[in-house]
């Protein structure tokens, strides 16, 4: 028997959580996707403790959201009940993990935006936003570096992985700029000091960019036209395929208990 899409009041703070939350669970799990594929065994382990730390961040922003909503959702039935078009995360993290050097330029992107609004996040007027800010931040800086430092040894090394690093960022470039997108709604919560405009961490974000990218002798794209439509749930055909595995236990064996 199918198991119907729950139905999610998405008021401006409760749309917001989630898009972060939607963020973290959907790269996490294209993270795990390497568990036991990766290029080395500490790679692997690498790999799949920052998915875990994604996941974690996911559970308590989910659970927020439900919290702020007020209905009978929680964490579960956010993350494995909801259709894809319900899902409001960038269209940079739902992107097939495809090399290892693709991985690798994703991750990057998305960490160096990350540890710049996770931090700037801390002063959020909201609480438990404030509170998530400050655990995930620390995650988040990890994750950076670990992505800088790949990005370096893969810029600044062969022949071979210099071509496909920079073949990564020229065709992931164009995913970057959703991230400094906002609407009315988030824009009212920037006004209220609960949400923090990223447009303003673009130039921090971009000069973390270009120090790595210097030092990996790698090339950022000077093109400014990005895609969209992520955060208003309008995604690739990627997401559908990784919704259908992601939810596939849950959408089988509805409420299921271990």
């Amino acid at each position: 028997m199918a198991t119907a899409n729950i139905e999610v009041s998405e008021t401006p703070l409760v749309l917001y959580t989630l898009r972060r939350a939607d963020d973290a669970l959907i790269l996490g799990h294209r993270l795990s996707e390497w568990c036991g594929h990766a290029p080395m065994l500490e790679e692997d382990m690498a790999l799949s403790n920052i998915a875990l730390d994604l996941i974690g961040q996911a559970r308590e922003l989910y659970g927020y959201a439900a919290k702020a909503e007020g209905r009978d959702n929680d964490e579960d039935k956010l993350a494995y009940l909801r259709d894809v078009r319900q899902y409001r995360n960038l269209l940079l993290v739902e992107q097939p993990n495809g090399d290892f050097a693709q991985t690798l330029v994703r991750q990057f992107f998305y960490s160096a935006f990350a540890d710049i609004y996770w931090r700037a996040m801390m002063a959020s007027r909201d609480t438990t936003l404030a509170a998530i800010a400050a655990k995930s931040e620390k995650e988040s800086a990890y994750h950076l570096r670990h992505a800088s430092e790949w990005l370096i040894r893969l810029g600044d090394g062969t022949d071979e992985s210099h071509a496909r690093a920079q073949a990564a960022i020229d065709h992931l470039w164009a995913f970057t700029g959703e991230m400094f997108a906002v609407d009315d709604g988030e824009r009212a919560l920037i006004h209220a000091g609960i949400a923090v405009d990223p447009g303003p961490l673009r130039g921090r974000w971009l000069q973390t960019l270009s120090d790595v990218a210097h030092e990996a002798t790698l090339i950022l794209p000077q093109n400014d036209w990005m895609q969209q439509g992520g955060r208003a749930g309008r995604h690739s055909e990627h997401l559908g395929h990784l919704l259908s595995e992601l939810q596939s236990m849950q959408r089988t064996f509805p409420g299921l208990t271990w």
